[in-house]
Protein backbone atom coordinates (compact mmCIF):
# COMPACT_ATOMS: atom_id res chain seq x y z
CA UNK A 1 0.00 0.00 0.00
CA UNK A 2 1.50 3.38 -1.18
CA UNK A 3 1.69 6.15 2.01
CA UNK A 4 -0.18 9.46 1.61
CA UNK A 5 2.60 11.91 2.27
CA UNK A 6 1.48 14.28 5.60
CA UNK A 7 2.10 17.49 3.72
CA UNK A 8 -0.68 19.41 2.40
CA UNK A 9 1.72 20.62 -0.71
CA UNK A 10 3.07 17.14 -1.11
CA UNK A 11 -0.96 15.81 -1.04
CA UNK A 12 -1.23 18.07 -3.99
CA UNK A 13 1.98 17.36 -6.35
CA UNK A 14 0.72 13.60 -5.64
CA UNK A 15 -2.47 14.57 -7.46
CA UNK A 16 -1.12 17.09 -9.97
CA UNK A 17 1.52 14.53 -11.03
CA UNK A 18 -0.87 11.64 -11.45
CA UNK A 19 -2.85 13.78 -13.49
CA UNK A 20 0.96 14.86 -15.68
CA UNK A 21 1.58 11.16 -15.52
CA UNK A 22 -1.96 9.90 -17.44
CA UNK A 23 -2.12 13.04 -20.15
CA UNK A 24 1.60 12.53 -20.97
CA UNK A 25 0.84 8.76 -21.24
CA UNK A 26 -1.96 9.30 -23.69
CA UNK A 27 -0.01 11.86 -26.25
CA UNK A 28 2.90 9.31 -26.21
CA UNK A 29 0.43 6.77 -27.08
CA UNK A 30 -0.59 9.56 -29.66
CA UNK A 31 2.88 9.37 -31.23
CA UNK A 32 3.26 5.88 -31.40
CA UNK A 33 0.10 5.98 -33.43
CA UNK A 34 0.77 8.57 -35.74
CA UNK A 35 3.67 6.96 -36.43
CA UNK A 36 2.67 3.89 -37.39
CA UNK A 37 -0.23 5.05 -39.69
CA UNK A 38 2.34 6.85 -41.94
CA UNK A 39 4.70 4.28 -41.69
CA UNK A 40 1.57 1.91 -42.90
CA UNK A 41 0.67 5.00 -45.51
CA UNK A 42 4.24 4.89 -46.99
CA UNK A 43 3.09 2.80 -50.18
CA UNK A 44 -0.18 4.55 -50.45
CA UNK A 45 -1.02 8.22 -51.86
CA UNK A 46 -1.67 9.24 -48.38
CA UNK A 47 1.59 9.14 -47.64
CA UNK A 48 2.68 12.79 -47.07
CA UNK A 49 -0.18 13.65 -45.05
CA UNK A 50 0.05 10.60 -43.03
CA UNK A 51 4.14 11.51 -42.49
CA UNK A 52 3.25 15.62 -41.76
CA UNK A 53 1.06 14.56 -39.27
CA UNK A 54 3.13 12.33 -37.54
CA UNK A 55 5.88 14.71 -37.54
CA UNK A 56 3.66 17.65 -36.88
CA UNK A 57 2.61 15.28 -33.72
CA UNK A 58 6.24 14.75 -32.52
CA UNK A 59 7.02 18.68 -32.47
CA UNK A 60 4.00 19.72 -30.25
CA UNK A 61 5.31 16.79 -27.69
CA UNK A 62 8.45 18.20 -27.88
CA UNK A 63 7.21 21.82 -27.71
CA UNK A 64 5.14 20.64 -24.82
CA UNK A 65 7.77 19.02 -22.89
CA UNK A 66 6.37 15.52 -23.08
CA UNK A 67 10.02 14.31 -24.98
CA UNK A 68 13.20 15.97 -25.01
CA UNK A 69 13.41 18.05 -28.72
CA UNK A 70 16.84 15.35 -29.62
CA UNK A 71 14.75 12.75 -29.08
CA UNK A 72 11.99 14.09 -30.90
CA UNK A 73 14.68 14.76 -33.55
CA UNK A 74 15.52 10.95 -33.56
CA UNK A 75 12.05 10.02 -34.01
CA UNK A 76 11.38 12.20 -37.02
CA UNK A 77 14.64 11.01 -38.69
CA UNK A 78 13.78 7.28 -38.09
CA UNK A 79 10.22 7.98 -39.15
CA UNK A 80 11.82 9.31 -42.31
CA UNK A 81 14.18 6.48 -42.85
CA UNK A 82 11.82 3.61 -42.08
CA UNK A 83 9.24 5.48 -44.67
CA UNK A 84 11.88 5.86 -47.36
CA UNK A 85 12.92 1.64 -47.00
CA UNK A 86 8.87 0.96 -47.42
CA UNK A 87 9.05 3.50 -50.66
CA UNK A 88 12.32 1.52 -51.71
CA UNK A 89 11.20 -1.80 -50.89
CA UNK A 90 7.28 -1.31 -52.12
CA UNK A 91 9.62 0.15 -56.04
CA UNK A 92 11.73 -2.83 -56.06
CA UNK A 93 9.10 -5.23 -56.01
CA UNK A 94 7.44 -3.69 -58.53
Amino acid sequence: MKQLPQIKSNIKTMKTDAKKRAAHAAFRSRIHGAVKKAVAAATTDQKDIALREAQSVIDTAARKGIIHKNAAARKKSRLNASVNAAIAADGAGK
